[in-house]
């Protein structure tokens, strides 16, 4: 069970870094000045936060996996 709720929560870390990556090549065609400047930190903060929890549930993933075959 550790194990897939471990792949669900990468998985939609995922999902949130291809949205945020979708809106940030979406601010570009924004005229508005102010809404690009806002969607654009918005989605550079999606895309961070996403990269950060993938990073934690892989290196999370990897040590149980050490941990299992050792």
């Amino acid at each position: 069970m550790w194990w897939f709720l471990q792949i669900m929560l990468t998985l939609a870390s995922v999902f949130f870094m291809v949205f945020g990556i979708d809106l940030i090549i979406g601010s570009y065609t924004l005229s508005d000045p102010y809404s690009f400047i806002m969607t654009f930190f918005a989605s550079n903060l999606i895309i961070l936060i996403s990269g950060a929890l993938i990073a934690g549930f892989v290196y999370k993933m990897i040590v149980q996996y050490k941990k299992m075959t050792s």
